[in-house]
Formats: C-alpha cells, structure tokens, sequence
C-alpha cells in the first residue's frame, strides 16, 4: 500500500491529499529516508511522522483494505513515540499564552504586570 493512503487509512490525516502533501515536504520518513507519497509501505516499516510539532514514531504491524475505524487502528500500527515529545508540546502551549498577537493594541495594566514578573524572574 502507498504510504499516502497507508497514513489515511489508519486516520494520521483527514484526507489523502493532505497525507501526500506532508509526505512530499518531507515530515514522513519511512526507515529514516525521505520517501515520496507512492512509495510502498510494508510490515514491520519504521514510520517517523512530524505532525503538529510532535515526531510520532510508528511501526507497520499490518496493512489495511481501507479505512479503518478509530478503534481498529491500534491493529494496524504500533506507536512508540516517547513521552518527552508530548511534554515539549506542552511547553509550547504556555509559551504561546504570554503571546500577544499582534495588532491587538497596547498591553493592559494587567499584561503589563505579567510582563514585567516575567522579565524580574529571568534576571
């Protein structure tokens, strides 16, 4: 099976296209290469796919006729992502809340004070 519809099929991405966009930037590596979307993909592959900043680490266990339900993909793949991914992204959430985006106008009084902790802690 190609690893587009493979990725599709045991629901990592929401459509097919989107599977093989991903795999043509380079975020899916079968065996640790850089593949294009119609390369095949087969039992016991080792899948690394970078999906919202996260680096899962699959294992091909089987290949599916089609798509499969979301409690029947355990089945098909074995994840062996570590935990410390999960925590990075984590981290990431509250870095991102001290963000203002920008346009928002000038920091409140309260933003302001935030700012200002954050800045007396890192010293």
């Amino acid at each position: 099976m190609r690893i587009d519809k493979y990725l599709w099929c045991i629901r990592y991405y929401k459509t097919r296209n989107v599977a093989a966009v991903a795999v043509k930037k380079g975020h899916v590596r079968v065996n640790g290469a850089v593949i294009k979307p119609s390369r095949e993909v087969y039992p016991m592959d080792k899948l690394l796919v970078r999906k919202n900043q996260i680096d899962y680490q699959l294992t091909v266990l089987d290949i599916p006729k089609s798509r499969v339900g979301a409690k029947l993909v355990d089945i098909y793949r074995k994840d062996t992502t570590p935990k410390e991914a999960f925590e990075h992204t984590d981290l990431l959430k509250s870095a991102k809340d001290h963000y203002r985006k920008k346009g928002l106008g000038r920091p409140t009084k309260k933003d302001r004070r935030d700012i200002d902790g954050y800045l007396d802690e890192s010293e």
